[in-house]
């Protein structure tokens, strides 16, 4: 804004709603209904700033029972009660609907833009408006009693045009990440086909075959003591670096497993990694090292292409034990060809630091100029 814009009352110039309680016997959609949104939706549903499909819908006869009002699109939506407002989600409405009794609707007036708005309560974390009580929540009279700069329109528009482009590059920075993310795989397949299928006849050994396997020298350190050692070196678990610690057990690079947890099957996130340096492993990883017959690269890409299924045992808490690891079949291409993998992920990743360097710039940036709109500077 150029200059401070005046404080005014958010409930001088807005109007502030709350939703109502949603009749199961309408769950799901009708034609020619009102589309209504519960505020589980706000975390599935629309970009960052759009309510755009609904998954339910009222009748208007049932809105008129339930004395739910009809909010306008441009209505600014978020969480206003429990664990949901921790989640910090705003939306705007695309289109006119009705919203559950979780959910708060702030409708501008003639002197407020929606998007404004809305970027103007990206700022706040909705905790700052929640009462003590348990579970938390806002309260009408806490939105309406904000005080908010109004600048004029114009100003209003150039503001939240000057975001929105800043956001967008943040956006194309993420959609670049995504894309990175997939090139290992890609490459993989592109050198050595499908390593389930082995669609280029490679040679196949077993795991256990080429590796050498450390978990001996795993030793997992609770919680509570490693509150009391902190340092700097990684202390990795299952899924990576959950936390840094004094002293280490490993000074050498290994490739790590994950042991057990849920990610076995359904694959979130990466099972295999490669550690380097110094570091302590816990006893949720296996630990195995290079012993001349296969590049531990390839081997976690190999691994996290696979799906590990057969060799998981138990439902309550999968597991891949030690056995059951060194079994499972793995294609073994050239080791000169794995060197050539190897060489391009370690170029992949050093793009990807780059890219996370840069996304964390944008990250700055953009917050910087969210705070300098609101505050005369921008």
């Amino acid at each position: 804004m150029k200059g401070n814009a005046p404080l005014t009352r958010l409930g001088d110039i807005a109007e502030v709603k709350s939703g109502a309680g949603f009749p199961m016997e309408t769950q799901g959609l009708q034609d020619e209904a009102i589309p209504f949104f519960k505020v589980g939706d706000m975390n599935t549903l629309g970009n960052e700033r759009n309510m755009q499909i609904a998954r339910h819908s009222i009748s208007d006869e049932t809105r008129l029972q339930l004395g739910a009002t009809l909010l306008p699109p441009g209505t600014v939506i978020f969480p206003k009660v429990g664990a949901a407002i921790a989640t910090n989600k705003k939306r705007i409405l695309t289109q006119s609907a009705c919203v559950d009794n979780n959910v708060m609707g702030v409708i501008p007036g003639d002197m407020l833009l929606s998007r404004f708005l809305f970027r103007l309560l990206a700022t706040k974390d909705l905790l700052d408006f929640a009462s003590n009580s348990n579970p938390p929540s806002i309260r009408k009279t806490t939105i309406e009693d904000w005080k908010i700069p109004v600048p004029d329109l114009a100003e209003q528009q150039r503001i939240v045009r000057l975001l929105d482009e800043a956001d967008e590059l943040r956006k194309l920075r993420a959609q670049a990440d995504e894309r990175t993310a997939t090139l290992i795989p890609a490459l993989f397949h592109e050198m050595f086909g499908d390593p389930a299928q082995n669609t280029w006849g490679w040679p196949i050994k077993p795991f256990g075959e080429l590796v050498r396997n450390k978990d001996g020298k795993r030793r997992p350190v609770k919680a509570a003591d490693r509150a009391e050692r902190r340092g700097e070196y990684p202390y990795y678990g299952a899924s990576g670096i959950i936390d840094y610690v004094e002293g280490y057990l490993f000074d050498e690079t290994a490739l790590l497993i994950g042991e057990d947890g849920a990610n076995l099957l359904a694959r979130s996130t990466p099972i295999a990694f490669v550690a380097h340096g110094k570091y302590w492993v816990n006893n949720h990883a296996h630990v195995v090292t290079y012993n001349g017959n296969a590049d531990l690269t390839f081997l976690c890409a190999a691994l996290n292409l696979r799906n590990l299924a057969d060799y998981v045992t138990g439902s309550a808490q999968p597991k891949l034990n030690q056995a059951n690891l060194n079994r499972i079949p793995i294609l073994v291409p050239p080791l000169a060809l794995q060197d050539q993998f190897a060489q391009r992920v370690r170029e992949i990743r050093e793009l990807g630091v780059q890219q996370a360097a840069s996304g964390k710039r944008l990250d700055d940036v953009f917050q910087s100029m969210l705070h300098r709109a609101f505050s005369g500077d921008l």
